[in-house]
């Protein structure tokens, strides 16, 4: 179905607001509140920003086995429904490019809805469900590290690195690129987000480390991006010996800041496995 060029115009924020809030109006929605990064001043304002929405609802039945109501939201190019505990999610990507993300919550589980969100904004609540309850904005921040998160970060890289050599030396691309980028790359994240926060207090990375390069120096950004080429077994191999180098490099970093006990043995033995056992593929 082509897209209708009048419905390309981007509904403004505040006409999406109204949207929501006169469709749940229309539902006798008994509260509705907006979460995500909506709700976020420090968030960056693009149109790629999505409407985080709850409806608290008391007719949850009724209005989850008819969705017809979903098309006072305008026409959509793809959507997903979602079952999460006594919650149903949908997804929606409209045609002017606007997206929501709805939540349909029965008012007898919105403890539930606000124990799975940080911060949120209360749009609508003439019954006072939500004033029991308070945001928690820094819920989902990267705290400092343990010893004991420490060393299982360290064990999990420097172990999963042998699956990469193996995924090599079998010309296995996609194994070794999934456990590369999919593990070890995101322990050598972690490693660097746990050092911003060893050096500014706990702070908000975000999902999949979004934020962790606001807080980092940009050449160290550049530095994580340099190993993401993994278009052939030789740059894969490239990129497993550049992310061992810089994992065992940030790791000691980490391990001096916090007065860590790192096992240099098992790093420079791992690295020597993976050089003896690359040495001719």
């Amino acid at each position: 179905m082509k897209i209708n060029k009048s419905d390309m115009t981007m509904k403004t924020e505040s006409k999406m607001l109204d949207l929501i809030l006169q469709t749940a109006k229309t539902l006798k929605v008994d509260a509705v509140a907006l979460s995500g990064s909506r709700t976020d001043a420090q968030a960056p304002k693009d149109e790629f920003q999505d409407y985080d929405v709850v409806y608290i609802v008391d007719d949850f039945a009724n209005l989850t086995s008819d969705l017809s109501w979903l098309n006072q939201f305008g026409k959509r190019i793809i959507e997903q429904h979602n079952v999460l505990e006594h919650r149903h999610l949908y997804l929606m990507l409209f045609e002017d490019g606007n997206r929501i993300d709805l939540t349909l919550c029965p008012k007898e589980y919105i403890k539930e809805w606000v124990e799975s969100e940080a911060d949120f904004t209360v749009l609508e609540d003439t019954k006072g469900l939500f004033a029991p309850y308070s945001p928690s904005p820094q819920r989902y921040w990267t705290s400092p590290a343990s010893q004991t998160d420490f060393e299982k970060a360290c064990n999990e890289f420097w172990w999963v690195s042998a699956y990469v050599v193996k995924g090599i030396c079998r010309k296995q691309l996609l194994y070794a690129t999934d456990h590369l980028y999919g593990i070890c790359q995101q322990e050598l994240l972690k490693v660097l987000a746990w050092q911003v926060v060893s050096d500014r207090g706990k702070v908000n990375i975000s999902k999949n480390y979004k934020h962790l390069f606001n807080y980092l120096p940009a050449e160290k950004e550049k530095e994580f991006s340099n190993l993401l080429d993994f278009s052939s077994l030789d740059k894969i191999t490239q990129s497993l010996y550049a992310t061992m180098e810089l994992f065992h490099q940030e790791a000691q970093i980490l391990a001096q800041k916090m007065g860590f006990d790192y096992d240099k043995e098992v790093a420079e033995r791992m690295i020597e496995y993976a050089e003896e056992r690359l040495s001719n593929h």
